[in-house]
């Protein structure tokens, strides 16, 4: 019994080897597994969007930004992504605002189609890359620019075009600056994630792909938000 153990341990050797591995492919092994974590750590760590809290509150206060964030992290639009944002943007015109850019395709697909776009990335790494990437296709700044800035606690009204691929978690908060900001014949996209609450005007793709336009009026309408002029939707409707 004990001989037929043996005989097949010896079989499985092969199989299974009991031999420790080379001390230099355990280093090398190591320093691969290093360098793709700091990879991932310069593009995606940095990435991680903060978003004030404060927001919620539109009195001004002595502490009007709350120390309290939620953290977004950076996931790149896919290809099929990028194409149902230009089908939902087709007929429209103007300046676009990416808000969480990353490395600037989508800027870079509505600039193609004639927009004035603006990526905001606070990731300093992205936009570097970005702006190279612009300048070697040779695409000027009036067409595509990328500020390392924080949209949270930037006025957006001067764009009629928005495109986002956020988290489920922060599209509730982003839809209030939206309504508080954009001009009323704005139109708004979402990738992936939908907008609480707000009625679409029409949806593009499935799945992980899927992306979600809605106009502003609309949104106000149904809501019955107040207008930019102070005036509620509900009004105009009676």
């Amino acid at each position: 019994m004990e001989d037929s153990i043996e005989l097949i341990l010896q079989d499985f050797s092969g199989v299974f080897p009991t031999s420790r591995p080379h001390p230099m492919v355990s280093a090398c092994t190591g320093a691969v597994l290093t360098g793709m974590y700091g990879l991932w750590s310069i593009f995606t760590m940095p990435g991680f969007r903060k978003i004030p809290w404060g927001l919620k509150h539109s009195a001004p206060c002595k502490h009007q930004m709350l120390e309290e964030k939620k953290l977004v992290p950076y996931l790149p639009s896919s290809k099929n992504q990028a194409q149902n944002v230009m089908k939902l943007l087709e007929g429209r015109r103007g300046r676009l605002a990416d808000l969480g850019a990353g490395d600037g395709r989508l800027v870079f697909a509505a600039s193609s189609a004639g927009f004035q776009c603006t990526g905001f990335e606070i990731n300093s790494i992205l936009v570097a890359y970005a702006r190279s990437k612009a300048h070697w296709r040779g695409i000027p700044s009036s067409q595509a620019s990328f500020v390392k800035k924080d949209f949270w606690k930037t006025d957006l009204s001067s764009y009629n075009n928005v495109t986002a691929f956020l988290a489920p978690g922060v599209m509730e908060l982003l839809g209030e600056k939206l309504l508080k900001e954009l001009p009323q014949d704005a139109l708004v996209i979402s990738c992936r994630f939908p907008f609480p609450n707000w009625p679409q005007k029409s949806a593009v793709g499935s799945g992980l792909d899927q992306t979600f336009a809605y106009e502003i009026s609309s949104v106000r309408s149904h809501l019955r938000y107040p207008t930019k002029d102070g005036d509620e939707m509900s009004q105009m409707l009676r």
